[in-house]
């Protein structure tokens, strides 16, 4: 039991550690090679929990080669259109001027509710109302409303808004976040004389 507890929180360190290497992504994100990286590591990782008999390195070293071969082919698609279009495709219009485009649906294999269900979740309920709709690589559908169905902006309106400013913690539990302040363009000198000017402790703030 104890081996399988330590198994467990070597092979999950070392997830950890390779899913920060190769990049913050959500899953919706996932390119094609990084999707199969992903499944490729989580069925390694099983492998030497499950078998006490092979040693870690067993599940290790297979892990190490895929991180690296997968931060390998993100530097040649960062340097080559070409290779990034090998192995992620290019996006492709599926509706041009509230037009769908059946060829390119039958490219994608992909149905008529599929492409409906996506577009609501972009906020389109209306075929008439979208200009493009493009899937994109990562199996995203990004859709363009038409200028007459769309928000009116402030600009369209002659409006000038007001210029938004960065949000962000700056204290949490009492610790101060370095990368915040930096966001801020602050410092930790200035946070502190803040709090002596509201007269509040740093540890009491929340």
């Amino acid at each position: 039991m104890l081996i399988s507890l330590v198994r467990t929180l070597v092979m999950y360190g070392a997830i950890l550690i390779a899913v920060r290497l190769m990049g913050k992504r959500q899953i919706s994100q996932l390119q094609t090679s990084e999707l199969v990286v992903t499944l490729l590591i989580s069925e390694l990782a099983v492998m030497p929990i499950q078998q006490h008999d092979d040693p870690l390195w067993n599940g290790l070293i297979p892990m190490v080669v895929l991180v690296v071969c997968e931060i390998v082919v993100s530097l040649f698609m960062l340097k080559s259109g070409k290779f990034r279009q090998l192995v992620c495709g290019n996006p492709i219009v599926v509706i041009e001027n509230g037009r769908v485009l059946q060829e390119q649906m039958r490219r994608l294999r992909m149905s008529t509710e599929d492409l409906f269900e996506q577009l609501r979740q972009a906020g389109s309920f209306a075929l008439e109302d979208v200009a493009y709709a493009i899937m994109e690589t990562n199996g995203q559908l990004s859709v363009l409303k038409k200028s007459s169905a769309d928000y009116l902006t402030p600009k369209q309106a002659g409006v000038k808004a007001a210029s938004e400013a960065l949000e962000v913690v700056v204290v949490s539990d009492g610790k101060i976040s370095q990368n915040s302040l930096r966001l801020c363009g602050r410092d930790p000198v200035w946070l502190r004389e803040q709090l002596r000017f509201q007269g509040v402790e740093l540890a009491d703030v929340f």
